[in-house]
């Protein structure tokens, strides 16, 4: 199964503070809006997200149609047929991706010790 581009996604209290942390230890922005309360932060191939008010919890996230970079992939498995696999093999859906239709979409599984994990497809 191919999720795609992985990342972890912090829950943050102060954006400017975890940011300005990050760089400390070599990430630099990658994109997203500060003013959104809102980055995605690199260093090296490790990729974070930085999320203040947007989750309770930090989440393992991973994106079907992307490369480490937040390039787009030539030839990826679309959220939803992996969704259905998922499906099959009795994984609980926490959140759904609509299965009739197309482009961006995500889901929200659980592992077994309650960590969530974020689906996120961008295209």
């Amino acid at each position: 199964m191919k999720l795609g581009a992985f990342s972890v996604s912090l829950s943050v209290k102060d954006i400017h503070k975890s940011k300005a942390f990050y760089e400390k230890l070599g990430f630099q922005t990658l994109g997203g809006e500060i003013a959104q309360n809102w980055l995605i932060m690199k260093n090296g191939s490790t990729v974070i997200g930085l999320f203040e008010g947007m989750f309770e919890k930090n989440l393992l996230t991973f994106n079907p149609g992307w490369d480490q970079n937040a390039e787009n992939l030539e030839s990826f498995t679309d959220i939803r047929d992996l969704q259905k696999q998922l499906k099959e093999q009795g994984v609980n859906m926490l959140t759904e991706a609509d299965e009739s239709g197309d482009g961006p979409a995500s889901f929200t599984i659980e592992d077994p010790d309650g960590n969530p994990i974020l689906v996120d497809q961008h295209r």
